[in-house]
């Protein structure tokens, strides 16, 4: 009785979730802009069409040089501040492992071997902060996620230990942050 209770819980879940993150953006949309737009000119819709071009038009803006400098110059104000640094840090830090490239050997998906049969899938991270830290060309960082939870650790391995995988980036996340378990189809 409890397994087909989890079974139940288990299909619902995700595709709920889902449905109610998205009306929780949709819904956040619209009252944020309600107050702004005149009554004759708002229709229901106009708050997530607003917002999406907002999100989009600040991706392509701060990909401008002087854009891009008033954003690091406020960044680096930010980290600054006590405790607000400490969130901020962790919540830029958090969005910089899922913007990782599959393009070229850095920020490459990679198995680290621990043991001879024992394997780890990580993320090249930074190939310049181990030789800063260890003054070893050989040692490059990669990033291992843990399974069920957003964290992991950064170790700093020789590059002998490093084989590159043939998988995407999402998949390979996917993969590590549910410990390999796959959804039925």
């Amino acid at each position: 009785m409890i397994s087909l209770s989890f079974q139940g819980l288990a299909a619902v879940l995700p595709l709920t979730l889902t449905l109610y993150f998205v009306y929780w953006f949709m819904s956040g949309a619209e009252r944020l802009l309600v107050p702004y737009v005149p009554a004759e000119y708002y229709f229901p819709g106009l708050g997530i069409i607003t917002a999406s071009l907002v999100i989009l038009l600040t991706g392509l803006l701060v990909n401008v040089f002087f854009i891009e400098w008033i954003v690091s110059t406020a960044n680096r104000q930010v980290e600054k501040i006590p405790l607000v640094k400490s969130i901020f840090g962790a919540i830029r830090d958090t969005l910089t492992v899922f913007k990782i490239s599959d393009k070229g050997n850095n920020k490459a998906v990679v198995s680290v071997e621990i043991k001879s049969d024992m394997h780890l899938i990580g993320f090249v991270t930074a190939d310049q902060v181990a030789t800063d830290l260890f003054g070893d060309d050989e040692k490059i960082g990669v990033y291992i996620p843990l399974s069920y939870q957003i964290g992991g650790y950064t170790l700093y391995v020789n590059r002998h230990q490093v084989t590159k995988l043939d998988i995407g980036v999402e998949e390979a996340m996917r993969i590590a942050l549910t410990g390999g378990v796959k959804a039925n189809n």
